[in-house]
């Protein structure tokens, strides 16, 4: 009759075969570690000349995947403003590539990036006055019928009408989604310049 084995046994047979590579859990130590830095890197915890030194100081082994690490941080920041803050965000972010990828067609691409981003900036604000304008009549008519069914003046703010925001929504796609096919050339050439 056959021995049954333990559920301890079976899981050592299972994982006897596997044994720890140093160098690979270096190597994911080294990219997590530069995650780290470039999240205090863009809080403003760390200046661009310190992360400057503390990638030269890396030794050797270990360099490209920290490299990688911080690269995987500031790529997936690369996108759209928000608002005025983000373009000061954008700044930030420019100058920690700058410090990370050494060649000559970034600042100048990075420039435009940034010119492109502000100009999003002021045509998403000009884009909601418009609507807002657009859609005023529509909004006045509702509050003249609210106000005629509860006898009392009814204001309704336009982010509150379920209509308006489906409007505002359709409209400020249409302008986002012109400008989204800049951040992915950006971000092609940046993973390029990278990469060489």
């Amino acid at each position: 009759m056959g021995k049954i084995k333990s559920a301890l046994e079976l899981a050592l047979e299972r994982t006897e075969q596997i044994h720890g590579d140093k160098n690979s859990l270096e190597q994911h130590d080294a990219k997590q570690q530069g995650k780290k830095l470039a999240n205090e890197y863009l809080e403003g915890d760390i200046s661009p000349a310190a992360l400057g030194t503390a990638v030269e100081k890396t030794p050797a082994a270990i360099k490209e995947a920290l490299r990688q690490g911080l690269f995987d941080v500031f790529f997936a920041r690369i996108s759209l403003p928000q608002d005025d803050k983000d373009i000061k965000r954008l700044e930030t972010l420019g100058k920690g590539l700058q410090v990370l990828i050494r060649n000559s067609g970034l600042p100048s691409l990075w420039k435009q990036f940034q010119t492109a981003a502000a100009h999003y900036i002021d045509e998403a604000a000009q884009y909601e006055e418009a609507i807002k304008r657009q859609y005023a009549p529509a909004l006045r008519q509702k509050e003249e019928e609210l106000s005629r069914r509860f006898g009392q003046d009814v204001r309704i703010d336009p982010f509150q009408d379920p209509e308006f925001l489906a409007f505002y929504k359709k409209n400020m796609d249409a302008l986002k989604s012109n400008y989204e096919a800049i951040v992915q050339d950006a971000r092609e050439q940046i993973s390029n310049f990278f990469s060489s």
